[in-house]
Parts: C-alpha cells; structure tokens; sequence
C-alpha cells in the first residue's frame, strides 16, 4: 500500500471521529449519555465501597483451614479487583437501555460500556494474572484487543488480517490465522505444561510400579500436546486433511532416516511395560556402561555412575543386548571377600571366628543365607579362604561392604592370635659362596 493510500486512509478516519465528536458535543441525548455515565461510574464506586469490604470478611476463611471450599473461597476472593469496572459495566448496560427508549440513540453510552469493559481487562492483567507468561499474554494481547474493542476498530483490524491471504503448497492461511496461531499456540502450549504437571503430580502419588508409572505420564503427556495441536489446527482454520502430505514425508522419514527413533521409542515402551529395568535399578550392559537408572525417556535411558557421571543410553540397547540388573531399588546380592592365613594356623577353628565375626556389620543380612566361610585352596604362602555374604544394594558409592568387612576380618585374626601370611622365599646356594 502507498503512502498516498495511507495518508487518504488516515485523513478519512481523522475526519469521522471529528464528526462524532461534533456530534456528542452538539446533541442533548450525547450529553444525556455522558450524565448517565458518570452517574453510573460513582454509584459503581459507592456499591463498590460498600459491598467490598463485607465481601472480603465474607470470603476469607481462616488461615489454616486448607479445604476445598476454602481454597475455593481465596480463589474467589482473587477476582475482587473486577468488582469496580464491572459494576461500572452493569450500571451503563442499563442506562444504555433507558437511553435507547428515550432517545432512540445509545452511541456515546455503548463507548463507555467498552471503556469500562477495556478497564476490566487492564485490571485482570495488572492485579489478578500472577503467573509471568499469562500476564505477559493479558498485558501484550487482551489489553490490546480491549483497547481496538474500545475505540471500536476492533472489526476493521480482524477484517484487514483476514484479507491477508498467503498460499503454502495445498494450505491457504490468513495473517488473521497466524496471528490466531500464535495466540492461542502459546496459550495452549502453556496449558499443556501445566495440565502436563498436574496430572505427572496425580499420577506420581498413585501405587503403581515404577515403569508402568513413567509410561503413564509419558502417555498422558503425548495425549495432552495431541490434543492441544488438533485444537490450535482448527483455530487457525486448517484442515487436517491437507496435513497428510506432511503425514506420509513424516512416514518416510520413520522408514528411512528415523529408524533408529522409532526403534529407541518403541523399546522404551517395551522397557517400561515389562519392568525389567526400572528407575533406582543398578545395572551393567554389555558394552560395558554401568550405572543407576534416574530417568527413563521415550528415546534414551539415563544412567548415573558413583563418580558423578551421566551416561546416555539409547532404550534399543536394553531390548538387544545383554543386561545385568543388580536390583539396586531393593533386592539382595551376594558378594565374596577372599583372605589367606598363615599355614601355622589351625584352619578348623576359621570359618566360626569369621562367620561370627562378619554377622556383626550392619549390613550383612541372615537371609537368604548367613555368612559363609569357605576354604579356597593352598598358595605359595598361605592358606586361601573366602566369605560369602548377603547385603541390600552393591559394593560401590556409599556402600562399603568389602572394605567393612575386610576391616572386620583383619581384626578378628589379630584378636585371635592368626597370622596373615606375606610371600616367602627360599634360596638355595650350591657349592661355596664366593670370597
């Protein structure tokens, strides 16, 4: 559009609302009007100071009640600012209809219905909205809008963005669509978030195993964005039929170059539905990764090591490979701890000072089995034993089940009197040792 347009188009525009101006300022029903709103306004005001007070004493409960009705009550009590621009409203839709029974003529009245509509809006987005995108939503949109409402060119904006046309392939679209898009995309993907986290919270308290848990929420979470991109689709006014072109490149795709996806999502969901591995299990894969499950994805598995260290593994290697699961979550493992005594020692008295001795830590459990001493062989130096025992968990992090016992075994030999043997060497000399 040239500049000559706009300058017409301005000029055209300038010279209407000089009109109307002329018009309320000249006319005795305009001045009518302007009495009943302003009378409207400080009756709003009066109402307001009187009906505020005693709705705030009404609504507010006591502090430490939490229930349902009053939590509703605070909520209730949030929208108080809207009192005043709404009774306001009320008041003047009144007068509006007084005004149009008497005069015929509403204009200047409808205007102030729209200021005062305008002013609730800007009260919603300054003092009720907390949360910062739904505020930065009302501040930068609602406010906006209400303000186009209120000077009436509201239509001739919406009209200007859907004459905007634009051609993408076989999809049509207005720039009164995009903006829709926008809007009400973000709006719904602010939705999604927070419905997403309501319903992980609900899903988190409910008494399920872990990975059919995870699967929940992952499937709540991909029904919840579905749901949300259909909706912003038919707000903008695209047909879901136009979109199958882009469903089978998306088909392709999957059969070319996304495979590896598809198979790491769909193995996830195998993964969680059968529970081999779940969050909190230690396990070790064939390719030598190691570590506790933390999270578990819909493309990757999260494992931490004791040192601190997150390793990334795809949910395939799960499904094809070999994995030990040391049921760090819960389930007891048994470990060994080899020692040696001297060959001067009476070898029959071993296994009951140690057995005994290793029942005493914490952390050795009577069940399934208790400690057991075990003789191993004969060395070079000494003779070789090993203890077996049960604990909950693994011998890395925080647990030192080895060392504790290793600490135990040496101490309980030395209380008895036994010797740890250390390597001997005997040399023979043959013939006479050199002068």
């Amino acid at each position: 559009m040239d500049p000559e347009t706009l300058m017409a188009q301005g000029q055209e525009a300038f010279d209407q609302a000089l009109t109307i101006a002329q018009e309320w300022l000249l006319s005795p029903a305009a001045w009518s009007q302007f009495g009943l709103l302003i009378g409207a306004y400080l009756l709003a005001r009066l109402v307001n100071r009187i009906a505020a007070p005693r709705l705030i004493q009404l609504l507010t409960p006591a502090a430490d009640n939490m229930s349902i009705l009053a939590n509703s009550r605070r909520f209730v009590l949030i929208f108080l600012p809207l009192l005043l621009p709404l009774l306001a409203y009320g008041f003047t839709a009144i007068g509006e209809v007084v005004t149009r029974s008497l005069f015929g003529s509403g204009a200047v009245i409808a205007f102030g219905k729209r200021v005062f509509l305008f002013l609730a809006a800007r009260a919603l987005a300054k003092h009720i909205v907390t949360d910062p995108y739904l505020r930065t939503l009302a501040k930068y949109v609602l406010v906006p809008v209400a303000a186009l409402y209120a000077v009436g060119l509201l239509d001739q904006v919406i009209a200007a963005l859907d004459g905007a046309q634009a051609n993408l392939g076989n999809i049509s679209f207005s720039a009164l669509a995009v903006v829709r898009g926008l809007i009400a995309g973000s709006f719904l993907f602010w939705l999604g978030q927070w419905s997403n986290s309501q319903s992980s919270a609900y899903i988190e308290q409910q008494p399920m195993r872990p990975a059919i848990r995870q699967l929940a929420i992952k499937t709540t979470e991909i029904a919840i964005f579905g749901i949300a991109f259909l909706v912003l689709m038919n707000i903008m006014g695209i047909s879901l039929s136009s979109l199958a072109i882009i469903g089978g490149a998306v088909g392709v795709g999957l059969g070319f170059g996304l495979q590896k996806i598809a198979s790491n999502f769909i193995s996830g969901v195998i993964l969680m539905i059968e529970g081999q591995a779940t969050v909190g299990d230690y396990v070790e894969l064939d390719g030598g990764e190691a570590g506790k499950i933390i999270k578990m994805m819909a493309r990757a598995t999260i494992l931490e090591t004791y040192d601190g260290r997150w390793i990334v593994v795809p949910n395939e290697d799960f499904i094809t490979t070999r994995v030990v699961n040391y049921s760090d979550s819960g389930s007891a493992n048994r470990l060994e701890v080899p020692f040696s005594v001297s060959y001067d020692t009476d070898i029959n008295k071993i296994p009951a000072i140690i057995e005994a001795a290793v029942s005493t830590h914490p952390g050795v459990l009577q069940n399934p089995e208790p400690p057991d001493c075990e003789l191993r062989g004969f060395g070079d130096s000494g003779i070789d034993f090993g203890v077996e025992f049960w604990v909950e968990g693994i011998d890395d992090g925080q647990n030192k089940y080895a060392s504790d016992v290793l600490f135990i075994i040496w101490n309980a030999l030395k209380d008895n009197g036994i010797e740890i043997p250390y390597p001997h060497r005997v040399i023979e000399v043959k013939g006479s040792l050199p002068t």
